[in-house]
């Protein structure tokens, strides 16, 4: 009976210490900004892109397609509408890259994913779903931006 208790003591003063270490370091203003929720998360639209069905554009159409892609990239990155970006290594999935869009539905996120030229051009074909995950994502460009010697 006093293991149990002191277990239970134990366990008891370890949750209060937690719980109010949890306070200290909760941000409101910046849970607010970000527009998370009381679990610090938000909806966003995930993106796979996948290899399109333009598979007879020359090298020089791509390489300018490309220079467009990156740059609806950073433009939207700049404007807050896509928070995370990247490539897929190679796969047997054709799995060409991901975009998390900072918007709630699919709708906002297929017009966005619209104005990229190499989707226009089929070179990528896209699947987007409704995707919960911390607010914080949204601060990843900042984070990036420090650690990147060379920019896109």
């Amino acid at each position: 009976m006093k293991i149990s208790i002191a277990v239970l003591l134990t366990f008891l003063s370890f949750a209060t210490v937690r719980a109010q270490e949890a306070e200290a370091t909760f941000n409101a203003s910046l849970a607010k900004s970000l527009g998370a929720d009381d679990y610090g998360m938000k909806q966003y639209v995930f993106c796979i892109l996948k290899k399109g069905s333009n598979t007879t554009a020359s090298k020089e159409e791509r390489a300018k397609l490309f220079e467009g892609h990156m740059a609806n990239i950073n433009k939207l990155a700049k404007e807050g509408k896509l928070v995370v970006a990247g490539p897929f290594m190679e796969n047997e999935r054709n799995y060409s890259g991901i975009f998390i869009f900072n918007v709630t539905t699919v709708d906002e996120a297929l017009t966005l994913v619209e104005s990229d030229p190499a989707v226009k051009a089929k070179i990528f074909e896209v699947e987007l779903t409704p995707w919960y995950s911390s607010a914080a994502l949204q601060q990843i460009s900042q984070m990036h931006d420090q650690i990147a010697k060379i920019k896109f």
